[in-house]
């Protein structure tokens, strides 16, 4: 897991595969003012994003989650929230599997889980070995606006 701002991305590259590196360009360059809620294309199943905009809810409404096939790059366009993060470790209670269609698991708690606190600007990486429970709370719930791009992790393996 990685966290960081948009004010850092020039430095936090330099440390990243180009594949990352490409991601956070992306988000450096791209005006999400006028980019409306829904998935969109950047580089076809290799890199897209989706723009969401909801109410954050409840920390214990919340499930964790992980991915196997995707990296999410998750970055706070307005609003606040926090997001939980834990290793991934063997013998969690799987509460939904939908990895063969949605490249997502859903957990019904895990161990160490740390609370990262996201506001405008910041962004997050999360690995394939990053369990990482979005959309929460600080406090009273608000409104948010957030990207997330989703990488594919073949793409760290190549030569982009």
């Amino acid at each position: 897991m990685i966290l960081s701002h948009l004010n850092q991305i020039d430095q936090d590259s330099a440390a990243l595969a180009p594949a990352l590196q490409k991601a956070l360009a992306y988000l450096k360059a791209t005006d999400f003012s006028n980019v409306k809620p829904g998935q969109f294309a950047i580089d076809g199943d290799r890199l897209y994003g989706m723009l969401n905009e909801y109410q954050t809810e409840p920390k214990n409404q919340r499930r964790p989650e992980a991915h196997r096939n995707h990296i999410d790059v998750q970055y706070m366009v307005s609003g606040e929230e926090l997001i939980g993060c834990a290793r991934l470790v063997e013998g969690l209670t799987v509460l939904e599997d939908r990895l063969a269609d949605r490249d997502v698991i859903h957990y019904a708690d895990v161990p160490n889980e740390t609370d990262l606190l996201m506001s405008a600007g910041m962004y997050a990486i999360f690995f394939p070995w990053d369990v990482h429970r979005p959309n929460c709370a600080i406090g009273a719930p608000t409104s948010v606006r957030k990207v997330v791009l989703k990488l594919a992790v073949q793409t760290l393996q190549g030569s982009d």
